[in-house]
């Protein structure tokens, strides 16, 4: 297994998108490919999964590495767009949801203890946040489950993945 994931700040992001970062240099190989990008709302966080054959083989049963990405980037505004972005506004759309949304998953994440964040990955899937352990919990699980079923959410157990749904009102 040949990926890495890549840690970066929202506001990074959206800086480069925004064409207030002219130049970026960094230590990513050439022959990166980006496989996926996932927003970690509570961790304030965008984690971009990446696969190069320079990379070092790791085994599938291991956690992803991290990449360390070292950086340069100039904050003088691009005097032209690097990359141009195409949008298409569909008219049912809605903005306010999403942002109602990322409130009630924000006071989802101050009901449990920073400890149990720790152990925790946060996702918010339609009207539900999903909550994944990221570890293996013994004593930690009942707590955890005690605070979501405080909340309204269930256990849901896969075959594989098991998480908590937590419904957003």
């Amino acid at each position: 297994m040949k990926i890495r994931t890549v840690k970066l700040t929202p506001e990074f992001l959206v800086q480069l998108m925004q064409g207030k970062i002219a130049s970026f240099a960094s230590n990513l190989p050439s022959d990166a490919e980006l496989l996926d990008i996932k927003v970690d709302l509570f961790a304030k966080q965008v984690l971009a999964i990446v696969r190069s054959d320079s990379f070092e083989d790791v085994a599938e049963t291991m956690p992803i590495p991290v990449f360390n990405l070292i950086s340069t980037f100039d904050q003088k505004p691009a005097a032209k767009p690097v990359v141009a972005i195409k949008t298409e506004a569909k008219p049912e759309t809605v903005v306010a949801k999403p942002l109602q949304q990322n409130r009630y998953a924000a006071k989802m994440e101050n009901e449990f203890s920073p400890e149990q964040r720790k152990l925790l990955s946060f996702t918010v899937k339609g009207d539900c946040v999903i909550a994944k352990p990221v570890t293996f919990l013994k004593a930690e699980w009942e707590d955890i489950n005690e605070v979501v079923r405080s909340l309204g959410g269930k256990w849901v157990k896969g075959d594989i993945i098991s998480y908590w749904e937590i419904p957003l009102e």
